[in-house]
């Protein structure tokens, strides 16, 4: 059976298991910084996985400095030592086993200097692709329908707009955990919805007219139920 039949919840898993793959991959053929990784395609067919699947490890691995892709060329090992990359890589798939609580925090923790940041270096081009994340979330919670990835696509207009590459990616590392688990550990009752288009549009407006401090306090307000969530005793 392929590994990218498995059910969207054991999406962690099987990048997990890829990550270990290419692992072992680097210490089979004695792999040394600079040294050029078989193609997405080639590890694809090699893992039985999907492309896209090998992208997102390649990607993540890249994010925490163990390889390095250069457009045209490929994927490299980067100049770290297998000793060292080995025990990073564990650390790595360590990470991936974080309770889903861990993840929601660092989330909170994440915004509140993403969104004073967006508040400072917006531009009209991320204004746009605010303003439509926001009302495809109202659209949706309007019509009664689950607006989940429409709420986090609006958060992570933010996180681009903030600037900051290193943000924006490890936003778009954990958004996908957040959106598997948020219904089955139900943080947010429905209830809270429309409430919560009130609060998309305030922060909107605190970043539209760059005001950094008015847009932290509005982010802090729109996670009020999340605090409760993560740091109830």
């Amino acid at each position: 059976m392929k590994l990218e039949t498995l059910v969207v919840s054991d999406n962690q898993k099987v990048q997990n298991l890829v990550i270990s793959k290419i692992r072992e991959l680097i210490n089979y053929k004695n792999l040394e910084p600079g040294d050029k990784l078989p193609s997405e395609r080639m590890l694809s067919e090699k893992f039985e996985v999907s492309r896209g699947m090998v992208r997102e490890a390649i990607q993540k691995l890249e994010f925490y400095g163990l390889l390095k892709s250069k457009p045209q060329s490929g994927t490299f090992v980067a100049n770290i030592g297998v000793i060292a990359m080995n025990g990073m890589i564990d650390d790595i798939l360590r990470l991936g086993d974080q309770d889903f609580k861990s993840l929601v925090e660092t989330r909170i923790l994440l915004e509140l200097k993403t969104v004073r940041l967006a508040a400072t270096r917006r531009t009209d081009e991320d204004l746009a692709l605010m303003k439509s994340a926001l009302n495809a979330f109202s659209e949706k919670v309007r019509n009664g329908e689950d607006a989940v990835q429409e709420d986090l696509l609006f958060h992570l207009a933010i996180a681009k707009a903030s600037g900051n590459n290193t943000m924006n990616t490890f936003m778009l590392m954990i958004t996908p955990e957040i959106i598997t688990n948020f219904e089955t550990y139900h943080v947010c009752d429905k209830g809270l919805a429309e409430k919560g288009i009130d609060e998309h549009q305030a922060i909107y407006d605190a970043i539209e007219q760059q005001n950094p401090q008015l847009a932290k306090e509005k982010m802090k307000a729109h996670f009020s139920v999340l605090y409760q969530y993560c740091y109830s005793v």
